[in-house]
């Protein structure tokens, strides 16, 4: 998970209590309003939907907060996409039922991919919980609100082939007044076996895209100077007329978002290996606005794995793609990967694969982890989980060292060149110095001198680690 910054609170260790980078909802200024206090956990998405919560309750008149203990109502926005994940929900949730015994008229909500996959199994196994509601039912908070406050246990986690929330203009939570979210399409048609996502989100379809361009130009008005176009798998974005036909795909999408500005940055995520094409390669290509940086997971390095998998792609392929991307926006774009180790049957060999793939591609970064069995999934029907944890966790280690030292490579690429990055606000640790974000997606920290958060700060590249770039600036130009 993307580390965050801005008007979103990372707290401490100290503070944690749990959270483990818990997203949590900021301060408004509201006199003689509810306040409602958000957790988010997981994905991007998650955190987009969080602020589509927060807009349908502000107009029922609530207003967040980030302090738990002022809160009347609390939300848990969960994920399900590995059994650590709910397990952290459920421990806060025990933390959360002490606060609930000194304050019996506080009501708690468990929203998103956890709620959805537990439906009302979640209020029998856990008794302070008031109210279950799955990703595509937030209209109806207002409802189950009602009914909690009248005493009953509310539940609403149908699943809509339809619901995009393209007329709901998010309260940006999530944003630090320069990067924004904008969710382009709802859930996954594609099956993998490990994945629950399918199950807990839906099947795809695509938001209007002239609601897209709008909500980008809005942002663009606001002072915003990012976007980030979200979706399970954007690629597969397509809008169709009255007739059935495709009239938008996402190669168009993403021109239409970066005619907006051409100082409005474009990002996207994430991508399906099997949906991105040239078009939207060479849409990369022609917009420089557009970022030079594609997030595409691989899974595994092994074609008998990836079938296991049920990816749709065998390790030549990906290699393929890979190649493509190279050839088309060259050897600076950056690559990002998502990996699991430790998936059932994987042996040595297969493992061995993975570490040759990273090795062939050398990805800029990754996120990495090792396998969660999640019931429903046809990996948990019809595969066995037959990888101790010691194995998982040794594999794990070796990627995850192996992709320190890939990191440290594709950073010391950019030693001595000038990059252009967006000021996004002060380092974590020390005023003195700003925190921006370059093109491929690479922090950079540098003086503040006299720039300003929003502005675009050219910066000559000094020195890094595996994760952050140190520089100077050297031109600027306002944004």
């Amino acid at each position: 998970m993307e580390k965050l910054t801005g008007e979103l609170k990372i707290l401490s260790e100290e503070e944690k209590e749990g959270l483990d980078l818990a997203r949590i909802s900021e301060d408004e200024k509201a006199e003689g309003k509810r306040k409602l206090y958000i957790e988010s956990y997981g994905c991007q998405m998650n955190f987009s939907d969080s602020e589509i919560v927060a807009s349908i309750l502000r107009k029922e008149g609530f207003a967040t907060t980030s302090n738990k203990d002022e809160a009347e109502l609390i939300l848990l926005n969960t994920c399900s996409i590995r059994d650590n994940a709910e397990q952290k929900v459920r421990n806060r949730l025990q933390i959360l039922n002490s606060t609930k015994k000194g304050k019996p008229n506080v009501k708690i909500g468990v929203l998103g991919c956890m709620a959805e996959r537990l439906k009302t199994k979640l209020l029998e196994e856990e008794k302070m919980v008031d109210m279950v509601v799955g990703p595509d039912s937030y209209r109806d908070l207002p409802n189950l609100i009602s009914d909690v406050e009248d005493g009953q246990k509310a539940v609403n986690v149908f699943l809509s082939r339809e619901e995009t929330y393209a007329d709901i203009t998010p309260v940006r939570l999530g944003t630090n007044g320069v990067t924004a979210f904008i969710s382009i399409m709802r859930g996954c048609d594609n099956m993998c076996s490990f994945c629950v996502v399918p199950y807990t989100r839906g099947r795809e379809r695509s938001r209007e895209p002239k609601t897209i361009v709008q909500e980008a130009q809005n942002l663009f008005d606001k002072g915003y100077r990012e976007v980030t176009l979200l979706g399970q798998n954007v690629d597969s974005f397509k809008w169709k007329n009255e007739n059935g036909e495709i009239e938008t795909n996402f190669a168009q999408l993403l021109e239409m978002v970066a005619q907006v500005h051409p100082d409005l940055r474009v990002r996207f995520s994430t991508s399906h290996p099997k949906d991105i094409t040239d078009d939207v390669l060479y849409t990369i290509k022609k917009y420089e606005n557009i970022c030079n940086y594609i997030h595409l997971p691989a899974q595994s390095g092994s074609s008998r794995i990836l079938e296991l998998m049920n990816r749709t792609y065998d390790r030549e392929w990906y290699i393929q793609k890979i190649d493509r991307i190279r050839e088309i926006l060259g050897e600076d774009c950056a690559i990002s990967h998502d990996l699991i180790t430790g998936f059932c049957t994987e042996t040595e060999e297969d493992h061995e694969e993975t570490l040759s793939l990273m090795d062939y591609v050398q990805f800029d970064y990754g996120y990495m982890f090792y396998y969660s069995e999640r019931p429903g999934t046809p990996a948990a029907k019809k595969l066995e989980d037959d990888i101790d944890l010691e194995t998982k966790k040794r594999r794990l280690a070796e990627i995850i060292e192996k992709q320190r030292g890939h990191s440290m490579i594709r950073n010391e690429r950019l030693l001595g060149t000038v990059q252009k990055a967006l000021v996004e606000g002060f380092s974590k640790r020390s005023e003195d110095f700003l925190q921006g974000r370059i093109d491929d997606n690479k922090v950079v920290i540098f003086p503040k001198e006299n720039f300003k958060k929003g502005e675009y700060v050219y910066v000559k590249i000094e020195e890094c680690t595996t994760a952050t770039l140190k520089g100077t600036a050297v031109i600027t130009e306002m944004a």
